[in-house]
């Protein structure tokens, strides 16, 4: 089946933190080594699961190509945190698309990592996102 959804966010900042160092709501993520956090604005309010806190991933392109990366920390209403140590620094600036669902995140992938399905994930989407519709040539006559 071709992929009919992919959904983006832009990562808004990015700092180092240290070890024992938390981040999220409640502490909920303790950093075990000197860690890179990307500030990403997409949270519960635009209809990202909550249920993703610590147990989701986001895909950075990068010059090693696309790199899977772990969210951090809980997904709060209006942002998540992502650890991008992986990444070069250069790849991962404001303004650098991350890819949530789609774009080589399967969507029933993440959906079992958040407990639920990926039907749910999709319908659970808010009115925030900016929507691009495009025309494909999948079942069209010949």
């Amino acid at each position: 089946m071709a992929e009919v959804v992919h959904l983006q966010g832009k990562i808004l900042q990015v700092r180092s933190v240290d070890r024992g160092q938390t981040v999220g709501y409640g502490a909920g993520y303790i950093v075990e080594k000197p860690t890179q956090i990307a500030t990403v604005a997409v949270g519960y309010a635009d209809g990202f699961s909550r249920a993703l806190s610590g147990r989701g991933n986001a895909i950075i392109k990068g010059r090693q190509g696309h790199v899977r990366v772990p969210i951090a920390g809980r997904v709060s209403m209006d942002l998540i945190t992502l650890d991008v140590s992986a990444l070069d620094a250069n790849d991962c600036r404001p303004g650098t698309p991350v890819s949530l669902l789609g774009g080589g995140i399967d969507i029933d992938e993440q959906a079992a990592l958040a407990g639920t399905i990926g039907y749910e994930l999709l319908t659970q989407l808010g009115k925030r996102y900016r929507r691009i519709y495009t025309s494909s040539s999948v079942g069209d006559a010949a």
